[in-house]
């Protein structure tokens, strides 16, 4: 039994893995067959940064951004909570995160933020996404390299399996397979 500030949630799915690897393909894959999904935050953050020529940019102010996003996700999954109930809602990215983003970058936590990370819980299973440098790809918000993507997602695996999640690892195929070997672990 989890600790009571734990909150679980057994429907809410995280899909990660490093930049550029085809998590937002699937879910609007997904979102075309009636699931609903939670949009990642750090593509909003870096357009809202931008427009308004903020700093917290992961390539200008790494912790300034990290806190926003960490504290944007803990908002997103605090609303799905609210929301009117379905069986099943997929999140672009979660809370977590936040956390292998600072041990990617060696951007230091405080006992306070890495409480509110514990805190909130998914399915323990966790779909991740291997870094394929055959679909990589920059652009003005995505300024990592591959070797970078790589990293990431070795990072994010070992995040969330420090966490326990079961890591759930989707093959470099395209989306309508993808889809199918989502829909297939989802027993649906």
């Amino acid at each position: 039994m989890l600790p009571k500030n734990i909150q679980e949630e057994n429907g809410f799915y995280v899909f990660t893995g490093g930049p550029g690897v085809g998590k937002t393909t699937t879910l609007l894959a997904l979102s075309r067959s009636g699931f609903e999904y939670v949009p990642e935050v750090a593509r909003e953050i870096i357009r809202e940064q931008m427009d308004n020529k903020g700093n917290a940019l992961p390539w200008k102010n790494k912790k300034k951004y990290r806190d926003i996003m960490l504290r944007r996700s803990i908002d997103s999954y605090r609303s799905a909570r609210e929301r009117e109930k379905t069986d099943i809602l997929l999140f672009d990215r979660g809370i977590p995160d936040s956390l292998a983003y600072s041990r990617l970058e060696n951007i230091p936590l405080s006992e306070a933020l890495e409480d509110e990370i514990h805190k909130y819980r998914y399915n323990t299973t966790v779909f991740l996404f291997p870094a394929w440098e055959e679909i990589y790809r920059t652009d003005g918000e995505r300024k990592q390299d591959f070797e970078e993507a790589l990293r990431t997602y070795e990072i994010m695996a070992d995040t969330y399996t420090k966490l326990n999640y079961k890591i759930v690892e989707l093959p470099k195929t395209n989306v309508e397979d993808r889809v199918k070997f989502i829909l297939n672990h989802l027993n649906l």
